[in-house]
């Protein structure tokens, strides 16, 4: 029997390529025997010659992001190999865009909901079908209200007898 001295099973890397998975195999420590299909995605992109001259030129401390880097845009481009990592990038960021639309459209909803259940800022008259203003009441009394400056509303109130027409309906009709 043949003994070695390396008795670890081979990397993903080693495993895929049918070779030899030395100690000092430069894929070993990224591509674990466990994880195949990240290695063969990375090599039918970028190839296996390449990734070791990548991983040959990187920091050490640095290898581990530049191969789970590869493994991204490697899986990416498999799902679509036009647009690889780009295209979710794109994906992703219509849906912000869109979130925020909606977020903004919310936080509008919610505005209007808490501007218009305050007490000290009441609705705005409806006209009457013959043209003439009904106060807070309705029936022609004097009830008042308050026009807002901002929104361009008036707001009846029972406590506030401002018209924002100037007219006091509390005269002859």
């Amino acid at each position: 029997m043949a003994s070695s001295s390396y008795s670890n099973p081979p990397c993903a890397a080693c495993k895929c390529l049918r070779r030899k998975c030395m100690p000092d195999c430069i894929f070993a420590p990224y591509f674990p025997p466990e994880e195949p299909q990240k290695f063969i995605n990375v090599h039918k992109i970028f190839g296996a010659s390449n990734v070791s001259k990548l991983l040959n030129d990187v920091p050490p401390h640095q290898r581990e992001d530049a191969v789970n880097s590869l493994a991204y845009e490697a899986e990416a481009r498999m799902k679509d190999p036009v647009y690889g990592c780009v295209g979710a990038i794109s994906v992703l960021q219509r849906q912000v865009m869109r979130l925020q639309k909606e977020l903004d459209a919310t936080n509008a909803d919610i505005i209007r909901y808490a501007y218009n259940e305050m007490p000290q800022q009441p609705q705005p008259p409806a006209a009457s079908q013959y043209g003439g203003r009904r106060t807070a009441a309705g029936h022609g009394s004097s009830g008042g209200g308050s026009f807002d400056q901002n929104s361009g509303f008036y707001y009846p109130s029972q406590w506030n007898n401002n018209d924002p027409s100037g007219d006091n309906e509390s005269g002859s009709m």
